[in-house]
């Protein structure tokens, strides 16, 4: 066995989260009598957490005065609607049921805001993963590596046994920050073409093959 624990990324790797991400953001943006984005724009924007989306969705970021108001209204709408079309990705639950059998160590570490990542968590992956990290105050988002140290602490692994599972290039720099493994997906919000100019490697077409990699 080469690795003994695997450290996944949510949106885009776990789950296909797009859909409901885009419908709150919109809604928020509507709200604010804001323009709405498109699928691919959504799927550009993802992967530094909420408030970046927000920052990059609506005009002038920031510095737009109902900024603030529209990021609480799209967490207000999320909250209620994070799982009306959200759902695993093909095979991903044999996946984790498989691992688990092998007794491999499991987490999630997500820029996801962390209230959502707990419920997302407790609705799919609670019987496979113990520890489940998202954006919270007082510990830096990826790529910094300080979530992906904590879940290592927190499961009792170390980083020389435990591989990065991935589906962008916050995930790519997150594992080179660690200074661990990095298994990069090729079904997630990125393409793969995408991902090997931010550096990956190592590529799974589809989850099962991650069991021959790990």
């Amino acid at each position: 066995m080469k690795y003994d624990t695997v450290i996944f990324d949510l949106d885009g790797t776990l789950l296909d989260t797009l859909e409901d991400l885009k419908d709150s953001l919109n809604y928020a943006l509507e709200q604010a009598g804001m323009p709405p984005r498109s699928m691919e724009e959504v799927r550009r924007f993802v992967g530094n957490g909420i408030r970046r989306l927000l920052e990059l969705s609506v005009p002038e970021g920031e510095a737009n005065p109902r900024f603030e108001e529209t990021l609480a209204s799209f967490l207000s709408h999320y909250g209620q609607h994070c799982n009306d079309k959200t759902a695993p990705y093909p095979h991903i639950m044999e996946l984790l049921e498989a691992l688990k059998k092998k007794g491999y160590r499991m987490a999630i570490v997500s820029n996801k805001y962390y209230e959502g990542v707990q419920e997302l968590k407790r609705l799919y992956f609670a019987d496979y993963v113990s520890v489940a990290i998202g954006e919270k105050e007082g510990i830096r988002k990826k790529p910094a590596p300080d979530t992906v140290l904590e879940a290592l602490k927190e499961l009792g692994s170390s980083k020389e046994r435990a591989v990065y599972v991935g589906d962008s290039e916050v995930d790519i720099a997150t594992a080179a920050n660690t200074g661990m493994d990095c298994i990069a997906v090729a079904w997630g919000f990125r393409t793969r073409q995408e991902q090997e100019a931010a550096g990956g490697k190592a590529f799974a077409e589809e989850p099962l093959d991650i069991l021959h990699m790990v």
